[in-house]
């Protein structure tokens, strides 16, 4: 296992990787502390962080680079329905725990969520409250702002300036 920092528009970001995948995409100052590697370099990490610079960019919509997240078998089930949500769409909890056919599973999946080790890649910030207010985010609700911000087509410059 082996971690990089990528200096991204949203603070820095350790990024780790197995080798054979992208395990980890840590916050600086997240929630939820992950597990520290030591720092290298291998394709993995060179792919994932081309495809930060084109989604930051606005210019790529879907992550291509394989991730590997460790959770429990529910967790990976919230996570692999995180990423059926489409570029610049929002789904509230709700939706969620009914689309991995746990309609009362709401609570369970936004811990889910919250327990994302590999947001951004996995958009956990494309899941909003019932009524469309922001809720949750490991990141912080600014970072998932702006995110959002950035698939409905806004600027990441306009915000650094």
């Amino acid at each position: 296992m082996i971690s990089a920092i990528y200096d991204s528009p949203i603070g820095p970001l350790t990024l780790a990787s197995d080798g054979k995948a992208l395990i980890q995409v840590e916050f600086d100052g997240g929630k939820y502390p992950l597990p520290q590697y030591d720092l290298g370099n291998d394709s993995i990490l060179d792919q994932t962080r081309r495809e930060l610079d084109q989604y930051f960019a606005g210019k790529l919509r879907a992550f291509n680079v394989k991730v590997a997240p460790q959770g429990t078998e529910f967790q990976r089930k919230v996570w692999a329905a995180l990423q059926t949500i489409p570029y610049g769409a929002t789904r509230s909890y709700a939706q969620q725990a009914m689309s991995i056919g746990s309609p009362k599973a709401t609570r369970a999946v936004g811990s889910a969520n919250g327990r994302n080790p590999i947001p951004v890649i996995i958009p956990c910030h494309r899941v909003i409250g019932a009524n469309g207010s922001l809720t949750g985010f490991g990141g912080g609700m600014e970072r998932k702002q702006i995110l959002l911000e950035l698939e409905q087509g806004g600027s990441l410059l306009a915000r650094a300036s």
